[in-house]
Formats: structure tokens, sequence, C-alpha cells
């Protein structure tokens, strides 16, 4: 049963919401490890490398929609919250209608896609050629996927993480026996692994829609003048723009990161690589809490309930401060063990050891700016949100000038943790403007 917009706000629903999306992040890297598991039965090297260089191409191709979800999430718990059925369902087909158009658009562009992803990174033409067979199938999964955006986002937005962990789990548990039958079982190789990945993607898309069965119990789907309202229209190409440019240089930031750190020896860079999987950890542990301030801010400013906003911006980041110190505790007390089980190198995991107390710090310097990006999505006050995110970016590149030639691969991490305090202290900065803003 789907929760009501106007239930109270208390404990427990933040963490129904968050609950299951901390559980459903669980299950992403193992469907990763059994490709990987998988394909290396075959006794090669090319198909690993062809499944792992396939999958990324095809993961940056479709991160550039990942907008759609935050996007969805906000809008739509908005309408919900002021009561607007025919909006809520409206916007999910606006939703689909775009995945579902995006996906199109790859299908008919694919050569030019692969050639450019090819020309960017090459690889053999052993490699070259298995991966372009395992595009070849994957890319007819391009409208279910991006589509898929909007069904997680609408999910989210009416409390409903339960559906998103279901449809998670009925995917990737498929996707794995799939794997099984079709490698292990038929010998059908990479091919394989990207039709097993196929059917999971469209059997997933309708699993999803019947979790968004809501949606379809009016005429709201189909009332075709208010799904292509023009001004409703530009008020979602609009938030979902902000939030691609914040994406885009959050994603940046990152990246200049790694390439700093490969300037600073291998043993340093394969040490910043294991340490960065702690921070995906605590990406996936705290996106729960995130997902929940989303929702239940998004709600009470559709209710324009400023009382609301103010508790459930506090209450989701109780429960994220609170998960962002226990992580880093256990970061603190377990990392080396887990650094030894990531990395043979004498070297690497001493280096690890070394650099380990910025991957424990992590978690608490970060949880306001993640926090903050759920509560700001909720808002959909995504141009302040990107605004603040080109203020952060500008001072992290300062810093890494600053503390890099000084402090070496202690200055890059640094710069890092100033570029999460940045963000914190840039959307905190603009909070009480939300807040006023709702009325």
């Amino acid at each position: 049963m789907t929760q009501h917009a106007s239930a109270p706000l208390t404990h427990t629903r933040v963490l129904k919401i968050a609950v299951p999306i901390v559980l459903s992040n669980a299950t992403v890297p193992i469907l990763g490890a059994v490709d990987t598991g998988v394909v290396g039965q075959m006794g090669l090297a090319a198909p690993i490398g062809a499944v792992g260089m396939g999958a990324v191409i095809l993961s940056a191709i479709y991160w550039i929609f990942g907008f759609l979800r935050m996007g969805t999430t906000g809008l739509a718990a908005q309408a919900r919250g002021a009561g607007d059925t025919a909006e809520t369902g409206a916007l999910l087909m606006r939703g689909l209608l775009l995945g579902g158009a995006a996906g199109l658009f790859f299908i008919l562009t694919q050569v030019g896609l692969f050639w450019g992803a090819f020309a960017l990174s090459p690889a053999s033409p052993e490699v070259e050629a298995l991966t372009q067979d395992y595009l070849q199938i994957r890319i007819w999964g391009a409208p279910a996927t991006i589509a898929l955006f909007a069904v997680t986002g609408w999910l989210i937005a009416i409390e409903q993480t339960r559906g998103v962990f279901l449809l998670q789990v009925w995917m990737n548990g498929l996707n794995i026996l799939l794997d099984l039958w079709f490698v292990l079982g038929l010998g059908w190789g990479v091919e394989g692994v990207a039709i097993a990945t196929l059917i999971a993607e469209w059997t997933g898309l309708a699993l999803g829609l019947y979790l968004c069965r809501e949606a379809f119990t009016g005429n709201q789907w189909r009332d075709w003048p208010r799904i292509f309202d023009a001004a409703r229209l530009r008020r979602m190409m609009q938030v979902n723009a902000d939030i691609m440019i914040r994406s885009v240089l959050l994603t940046g930031a990152f990246t200049t990161f790694l390439f700093v750190g490969s300037d600073l020896g291998d043993v340093n860079l394969a040490a910043n690589q294991v340490l960065l999987q702690f921070l995906e950890i605590t990406a996936f542990a705290l996106d729960g809490f995130a997902f929940s301030a989303e929702a239940l801010v998004g709600s009470a400013v559709g209710a324009r309930n400023r009382s609301q906003v103010r508790r459930a911006s506090i209450m989701a980041s109780q429960w994220g401060v609170g998960g962002a110190f226990l992580l880093g505790v256990v970061f603190y007390l377990a990392g080396p063990a887990l650094i030894d089980l990531m990395s043979t190198s004498a070297e690497v995991r001493a280096a690890a050891r070394d650099y380990l107390i910025w991957a424990a710090l992590a978690p608490a310097i970060g949880v306001a700016s993640w926090m903050f990006d759920g509560i700001y999505i909720g808002a959909t006050w995504t141009r302040a949100m990107r605004n603040a995110m080109v203020q952060s970016v500008a001072i992290y590149v300062a810093a890494l000038f600053l503390l890099v030639p000084a402090f070496g691969n202690h200055g890059l991490w640094a710069a890092l943790m100033v570029l999460n305090i940045a963000r914190g202290v840039t959307m905190g900065w603009r909070y009480p403007r939300l807040e006023a803003q709702v009325a």
C-alpha cells in the first residue's frame, strides 16, 4: 500500500523509504561480479575485456539521462503533495515518452556512437570485435533502460521504494540466472551475457509499469493536452537540464581527481582506486536517506507546508548523519582488512593504509552535501543546486592547485574533502531561502 502524502512524518516513514534503497543498491555490484565471473570461465582474456568495455560504454551513454530519475522524483513528489493526481500520472508518462524517444535515438545512431567510443578508447581488434557484438545486442534495451529512470524516480516520489528494491532484485536476479544458462549452459559467450541483460531490461520495464499501475487507474496517463502542455514541459526540461549540468560538473571533479592522482605514481593511483570504493559504498548507503529527503521534502513543498519541509529535511538528515558516522568508524577499524581484500600488492596496501584516514573521514565530511542534494531535488531548487556546484568545483580546482604541490596525494585527498565541504556550505547557505519560498 502506498504511503499517503498527508500521513504523519515519522522516523518510521523515513526508514520505509530509505532501507529498500540501501538494500537495492547492495545488489548492484553483485551483477557486475557475476558477469565478469561467468565470462571468466571461458578461460580467455578478450571476452572479459569485451563485457567490461561494453558495459562501461553503455553506462556512459545512459548516464546522460540519469537526471530523469531525480527530476521525476522531485516534480512527482510535489504534484502528489499538492493532491494533483492528474499531474502525478502525466509526469510518469512524460518520463516514459522521453526515455523511449532517447532510447530509439541511440538505436538509430548506434554506428556513430560505437565508432566514437572505440576512437576514444581503442582496444585490440579481438576485444573490439567482441565488444561490438555485445553492444549491437545491448543497445536494443536502451528505451527500456532509460525509461526505467523515470519509473524509479516516480516510485520514490510516491514512497514505494519497496517496489524499487523488487525491481532491482528481479532484474539482477534474472540477469544472473540467464548469464549462467546462456554462457555456461549453452556456450553463447559474450553474446549470451548481452542477451541476458537485454531480457532483464525489458522484463524489468514491464514489472516497473505494473508497480506504477496507480498512475494508470484513471485517464491521466492519456491526457495528451496536459502531458504535452508547453509550460509543464518547459518546467520539466529546466529542472532536468540543471540536474544534468550539476552531474557533469561532479563527474568532472572526480575524473580530475583520478587524472591528477595518475601523475603521482602508479602506487598512489592504485591506492586511490581502492579507497574510492569506500566512497562508493558511502554513496550507496547514504542514497537511501537522500532519497527519503527527495520524496518527503517534495511532498511538503507540493502541500505548501513550510514546517513539514523543515521537519522532513531534519529527520532524513539525522539518519544520514548517523549512517555517515557509523560508516566512518567501520572504515577506520575494518579498513586495513578491506584493503587487503582488494589488493595483493604490498606497496598498494601500504599506500592505501597511509591515506585510509581520508576515506574514514569522507562520510562525515560529505554527508551534508548528499543530504542537501536530496532536499534540493525534492524542492526542485535545481538552479540553486547547479550554481552551488559551479562554486564548489571552482573552490575545488583552487584547492588542487594549492594543496597537491605542497602535500602530494594527501593534498589531493584534502582537495576532495574541500569539494564536499564547499558543496555542503554553498547549499546550506541557500537553504533558508528554499524554506522561505514555500508558502
